[in-house]
């Protein structure tokens, strides 16, 4: 008795009800893991493997009334000439497209197309691949090439030799090179400095590396560099390549300079109140000294040699004092009493320098 015709869902080799070539060759036919489809030159579909009729949704007697201009997305009769004339002509045409389901929903495949002969008879024989999986994965590969290329931070690849491999466009204008950096070597990005064997040194220890580097340009103005490194390695958790990303802080250290140069300016100022008051203390005690020698009687020796004493101390704190800011290579401001210091309040607070 005849095998019952299999569920569309289930595979089972070699148990499809054909009467298109020998046993054998149909045990090989329904084993094929690609969907397989024998059609005339015409288009018309004769015999269909079970793992076609799983792909395509349809019962075998639905796809073997159809055509294979039914199946494949755009394809007619001119399609199926094109397709004889290749086959006769080269044995062989790979194409890519997209097939129908009964469900109408399209998917993406790859199918291989030679002649076959059976029984003296010609026909196309179709396996068709689904690649929808390949074409998420392209699809993705792409995006992120496109990502990368397109970054605002620098990316280079380089192998273990430090020969680099692919640079996207940042990493390029980062380094002040019109070319590509392909075929150049790490170490002509840093040439004045010794980051690369550093660099080389960790990546073949497995492990990242960060630092913020001076890189030379061309135009002479400084680029500061924000440069990380990271091992790449394959499935087999080899270490084959290193991966370099470089982002551009220049602004950020000019921005911190000039916050540097405000705080200078800052300091500046309260030392230069600071110091005002700091002098303020022996002028007025020479000048109440003056005042009071001018006063003092000619019979009253002892008060004029003290007052004396007072303005020769005063005025060589002065002395003292100015010599100091004129040697000043440091300013900043210190608590004039111990443990008297009220922020924010410029009397209570001295100027101290660190003279050269």
């Amino acid at each position: 008795m005849p095998q019952p015709e299999p569920s569309p869902q289930i595979p089972i080799r070699g148990k499809a009800k054909s009467t298109l070539g020998d046993p054998d060759f149909q045990e090989l036919f329904q084993s094929v893991y690609d969907g397989a489809i024998i059609a005339t030159m015409a288009g018309k579909m004769v015999d269909a493997n079970v793992r076609a009729i799983n792909f395509l949704k349809y019962s075998r007697e639905e796809l073997l009334s159809l055509n294979l201009t039914n199946i494949i997305s755009g394809a007619n009769a001119s399609t199926l000439t094109t397709l004889e004339a290749g086959v006769k002509k080269d044995r062989f045409i790979l194409i890519q497209a997209y097939c129908t389901r009964k469900d109408k929903v399209l998917f993406p495949v790859e199918i291989a197309v030679n002649p076959l002969t059976v029984g003296g008879t010609e026909y196309l024989c179709c396996f068709i691949r689904d690649i929808t999986w390949r074409q998420q994965a392209e699809e993705m590969l792409k995006t992120i090439h496109t990502a990368i290329q397109n970054a605002a931070t620098g990316i280079v690849i380089a192998d273990l030799n430090g020969q680099i491999d692919y640079a996207n466009q940042a990493a390029g204008q980062l380094c002040g090179k019109t070319e590509s950096l392909s075929g150049h070597h790490v170490q002509d990005l840093f040439p004045e400095s010794e980051t690369y064997p550093v660099i080389l040194t960790a990546i073949k220890a497995g492990t990242n590396w960060s630092a913020e580097v001076l890189m030379p340009r061309k135009n002479g103005f400084p680029l500061y560099v924000q440069v990380s490194a990271a091992p790449n390695r394959n499935a087999d958790e080899e270490l084959t390549s290193m991966i370099l990303s470089f982002l551009d802080i220049s602004d950020r250290i000019r921005a911190q300079e000039a916050n540097q140069q405000a705080e200078r300016q800052n300091v500046m100022m309260e030392s230069l109140g600071a110091a005002c008051h700091h002098l303020g203390q022996p002028a007025t005690v020479l000048m109440a000294s003056l005042e009071l020698m001018a006063r003092v009687k000619d019979n009253d020796k002892a008060l004029g040699e003290e007052l004396l004493t007072s303005s020769i101390e005063a005025a060589e704190s002065l002395r003292k004092m100015l010599h100091k800011l004129n040697d000043i290579t440091e300013y900043k401001t210190t608590s004039y009493i111990d443990g008297k210091d009220s922020p924010g309040q410029t009397e209570s607070r001295i100027l101290d320098v660190i003279a050269r």
